[in-house]
């Protein structure tokens, strides 16, 4: 019996079979090497990402103010839930965008907005000057901002959300809101003192005007990590976009149509179809928008029906 020469070991043997791999493909013929080739490129293509769709543009709302703090804590020791908010900016090719200004805004457990007068249920809240639950990071070289704030509560005729803005230079290139998971906003409300309040809210995702017109796009995925929430959302844009802002007034709230004179709607800041063709139930149209109680308030739904609005329902089969 004849025994393989020790000499070669592991180094050699590979070598061989390399050799005779190599041996292999230098005799195939021209045709056999065009089709691999070709079946190479037909996988390259179908790897390659398709185009992003873009984050939906929303109304930036009543709100907004740019109070020039670009920091990662927002929540200028606020008590609330925790919550990590992690933006990825790209453009639609998924490429990251570094050095893009992110702004963040959202209301305090209570509903209530810094800022501005007339905030809370009795509208008796006087915040002006205060900047809490608002400021600004820069994208880095991965397109990511972060920010450090606690869980948004809620006011009447708007479903739980945050707001953000992308800026390229002093240009906004997108300004939207992001909702958050009803049932788990459901819970805290309920739950946790701070956000309890004397009555139910009364306006769900599958309600709101503004997150039925923006769609998925600004649908924020959330987990939970060691004593915190960390919501995620990737932001779409144009670097070299320059829509229109839709800016209602602040006083006295907004209407979800955005038909205020001098301002354009919602459909035509965005390209959203107007609210008629939504799916927005009936009596939800014209409810007030700007944190307080109003004269046409959607009626909060309860028992079953609330259920079956906050737990998406089971897959058929």
């Amino acid at each position: 019996m004849t025994h393989p020469d020790p000499a070669i070991g592991r180094r050699g043997l590979l070598a061989t079979l390399g050799a005779t791999a190599l041996g292999g493909v230098s005799t195939r013929p021209a045709h056999a090497a065009h089709a691999a080739q070709a079946a190479q490129a037909a996988q390259a293509a179908q790897a390659a990402p398709a185009n992003l769709p873009l984050t939906a543009q929303t109304t930036e709302g009543p709100y907004y103010l740019d109070v020039a703090q670009v920091r990662q804590d927002v929540t200028e020791g606020l008590e609330g839930v925790p919550l990590d908010v992690r933006f990825t900016v790209c453009d639609t090719a998924g490429k990251p965008l570094p050095r893009l200004r992110v702004d963040l805004w959202h209301c305090d457990a209570q509903g209530r907005y810094s800022g501005f007068a007339g905030q809370g249920d009795d509208r008796a809240g006087g915040f002006e000057g205060k900047t809490f639950l608002r400021g600004s990071q820069f994208t880095g070289r991965e397109g990511t901002a972060a920010f450090t704030t606690v869980y948004p509560g809620w006011y009447a005729g708007r479903t739980t959300h945050i707001h953000m803005k992308v800026l390229n230079g002093a240009r906004a290139v997108l300004t939207s809101q992001f909702f958050l998971p009803d049932a788990l906003s459901e819970f805290l409300y309920t739950q946790v003192s701070l956000y309890k309040r004397a009555r139910v809210r009364d306006t769900l995702n599958s309600v709101d005007g503004i997150a039925l017109r923006a769609g998925d796009t600004v649908l924020g995925a959330v987990r939970e990590e060691r004593q915190r929430y960390v919501a995620t959302l990737a932001l779409v844009v144009d670097p070299a976009a320059n829509p229109v802002v839709d800016r209602p007034p602040r006083s006295g709230g907004m209407p979800p149509s955005g038909a205020m004179p001098g301002m354009p709607s919602p459909g035509a800041a965005s390209g959203m179809p107007p609210p008629s063709a939504t799916g927005m139930p009936p009596g939800t149209q014209g409810m007030p928008m700007g944190g307080g109680p109003g004269p046409m308030r959607p009626r909060a739904l309860e028992g079953a029906a609330r259920i079956k609005a906050l737990v998406p329902p089971r897959a058929a089969g």
